[in-house]
């Protein structure tokens, strides 16, 4: 019963959107996701580099853990900010210059020299990366109605677990480039896992479009209807409540939900941590 009528309600689904969802999954989600993969890259590297790293530079267990953590400080600070940043200048150039900045300063890892230079420079790297998962959620909002969005988001962090299953051989191998050109395998590791988002950003600056209204690889049909349908899902909402941000945050859903996301993360990465 529950297969027929799900079989009826997608022959429901009109031709022009079946085709223009299609389009603008083939052409966004494989950039958003090549993003994602190079984010996990980042931030699996330095538990791999840390393997040599912490004798070479002389670090305490203590000292290299600090500062990993210290991303997350940059990252927190920069969230809100820099969404509303990509609000008013546009998802293109705001995503390219987060996958410019965090790729150089992945690969400036390669060559602190004692724990002052790592703890500012997993700060920056924190600061420069925060944007990008939180702008791909609002950028998602303004190309997918509704009723797509909890399956592209499914699509798009599917991304992690790929890079979870190709980093870790990668890491390895560059770890064994120890002495090329007078560099340690750690040193290569964050310079050439620095490369792929710093590829990205002109891929993303090339290929990524604002909104729909500026799809030409859309036709003329197919951009209407996509944005009379966001601005008719948009309406909606906001004819039941349309919140300013500081009225988000005194929402005390929002603060619950912060928590619930808080330990999940908190108790993934103390996991990863403590296995490694």
């Amino acid at each position: 019963m529950a297969v027929s009528v799900a079989a009826s309600s997608l022959h429901e689904i009109e031709p022009i959107e079946r085709e223009t969802i299609r389009r603008v999954t083939w052409r966004l989600m494989p950039l958003l996701m090549l993003g994602y993969f190079c984010a996990y890259l980042d931030r699996s590297n330095v538990g791999m580099a840390g393997t040599t790293m912490i004798k070479y530079l002389g670090f305490t267990n203590a000292v290299f853990g600090f500062g990993a953590g210290l991303f997350f400080l940059g990252y927190f600070l920069a969230e809100i900010p820099s969404n509303l940043i990509l609000n008013k200048v546009g998802a293109r150039r705001w995503i390219a210059r987060i996958l410019f900045t965090w790729g150089v300063i992945a690969a400036l890892t390669g060559f602190v020299w004692d724990e002052w230079s790592f703890y500012g420079n997993r700060v920056l790297l924190g600061l420069a990366e925060a944007g990008f998962y939180p702008g791909v959620l609002l950028y998602m909002t303004w190309w997918f109605p509704s009723y797509y969005r909890t399956r592209m988001m499914g699509i798009f962090q599917s991304a992690s677990v790929i890079s979870l299953f190709i980093g870790p051989p990668i890491g390895g191998l560059l770890l064994q480039m120890h002495g090329v050109l007078g560099l340690q395998g750690w040193q290569w590791l964050f310079i050439i896992e620095g490369l792929p988002p710093i590829i990205m950003c002109f891929v993303t600056w090339k290929l990524l479009t604002d909104r729909p209204t500026d799809a030409q690889w859309l036709t003329p049909a197919q951009r209407t209807w996509l944005q009379n349908r966001l601005d008719s899902e948009q309406a909606q909402r906001e004819s039941v409540r349309k919140y300013s941000l500081a009225e988000a945050f005194r929402n005390p859903k929002l603060w619950l939900l912060t928590l619930a996301y808080v330990g999940q993360n908190g108790s993934g990465y103390g996991w990863c941590s403590s296995c490694r």
